[in-house]
């Protein structure tokens, strides 16, 4: 039982040492691809704004021409109900007449 704890510290010490050791490498490559990551943000800058004033440009058309396809979209969907719909017509048409026929037939109700 004593072997089986000791074993458990060592995977933990071993654990804990290799943490450290992989968290002193990053920080070492961070300090020294620090000034890389500085120019090229420097470099990009530019870019970055383009793409922010980009964005700001496609909200503004997007709340201009969205109102524009939502209408043509109620329009489209408008035009499909109607060539569906049409098509049944002579059959709608003919069961309100066997619908309206079978009412009539019935004798009326007698209300006391």
């Amino acid at each position: 039982m004593i072997e089986l704890a000791a074993l458990a510290v060592l995977a933990v010490t071993v654990w804990i040492v290799v943490s450290l050791a992989l968290v002193l490498v990053k920080a070492v490559l961070w300090v020294i691809l620090l000034p890389i990551r500085l120019l090229f943000g420097l470099l990009l800058l530019p870019f970055l704004l383009l793409k922010v004033i980009g964005i700001a440009i496609g909200g503004l058309v997007l709340a201009i021409v969205g109102p524009i396809v939502a209408i043509a979209l109620l329009a489209g969907l408008a035009a499909v109900a109607v060539a569906v719909v049409t098509p049944m017509l002579p059959l709608l048409f003919i069961g309100f007449v066997v619908w309206f026929v079978l009412r009539a037939s019935r004798p009326q109700a007698i209300a006391r």
